[in-house]
């Protein structure tokens, strides 16, 4: 049998909200639905951040209330403390995304805390979500290099991943924030986690900034990692992280990975129509690098 990849598209949030173009829950809605019937089964849907701060997230609950029987898909929604996590239980959530830190800095720009802080309204909302049956991961962003404080030592990431494996948080997910990691680093750091807790319970975020995106998803998947966030067109880009781009697109990870030999279940040809949509919405979406190369197959293929 061929080994599964999943592959976690947060189009829907973290390519949402850094673009000029807000749209509409019912846009967003008409995204996700796209994604889903490309056989992409996991998907970051939104968050529940104020309005204010990032206003491409405001109505997330009116996202989520489109797909009240989603089957066995998977749909995450970003939480920042306990207020978001209670609007998204009461949203009808079955899992929510938390944000850790591997630099005080980064933890400060994003949330105005510092990552002790971070720390400890993750363990709470843990504890809330483990008696109300909500899943729960968490993403350590700048696990390899933070814009204000520079490169990240990569035993401050393993410690992090070990504090939140001992939350009893159902994955982590190692972010390239602003996309300055190397492949090599990449390994180093995911060989490691992967011999200590295995490779189920982690994940990778990578950004393309450098046009390393897919370079850093080879490594991660050569040290064992199997599940990979990325985002439809190639969407992303932080407002709170400078440098940031857009993150990996979901296309030329679904091509390379199964070029390799391994299973995603997403249909290519369909996916392609949703970075098409993903670009006919939003106005920006670059599309994934290998785009042209993915239709021609594509089109001698039929």
């Amino acid at each position: 049998m061929q080994q599964k990849v999943i592959i976690n598209d947060v189009g829907p949030r973290d390519g949402l909200q850094n673009q000029p173009r807000l749209l509409t829950p019912d846009q967003r809605i008409r995204l996700i639905r796209a994604l889903l019937a490309a056989g992409v089964s996991n998907i970051e849907a939104g968050s529940f951040v104020s309005p204010r701060a990032v206003p491409a997230m405001k109505d997330t609950d009116k996202v989520l209330a489109g797909f009240e029987d989603h089957g066995e898909a998977s749909l995450t929604v970003l939480v920042p403390n306990m207020k978001g996590y209670e609007l998204a239980a009461a949203a009808g959530a079955r899992r929510v995304s938390m944000v850790a830190y591997a630099s005080d800095s980064m933890a400060e720009k994003n949330a105005g805390i510092n990552r002790e802080t971070a720390d400890q309204i993750t363990r709470e909302i843990v504890h809330k979500a483990r008696n109300e049956g909500i899943g729960v991961s968490a993403t350590i962003a700048v696990a390899f290099e933070c814009p204000f404080e520079g490169p990240i030592d990569a035993e401050v990431s393993e410690q992090q991943c070990e504090r939140l494996m001992d939350m009893g948080v159902d994955e982590v997910v190692l972010a390239d924030t602003i996309g300055a990691a190397n492949p090599k680093q990449v390994s180093k750091l995911t060989e490691s986690l992967v011999t200590k807790h295995g490779a189920v319970p982690l994940g990778c975020h990578f950004h393309d900034t450098r046009a390393m995106g897919l370079a850093n998803v080879y490594a991660a998947l050569e040290s064992g990692i199997r599940k990979f966030d990325a985002s439809i067109g190639g969407l992303g880009g932080c407002p709170f992280a400078p440098g940031a781009s857009g993150n990996v697109a979901t296309e030329d990870v679904v091509m390379m990975v199964e070029q390799m030999g391994y299973a995603t279940g997403i249909d290519l040809a369909r996916l392609m129509d949703v970075s098409m949509l993903a670009r006919e919405l939003t106005g920006t979406a670059p599309g994934g690098r290998a785009a042209a190369w993915i239709q021609r197959s594509l089109k001698r293929a039929s």
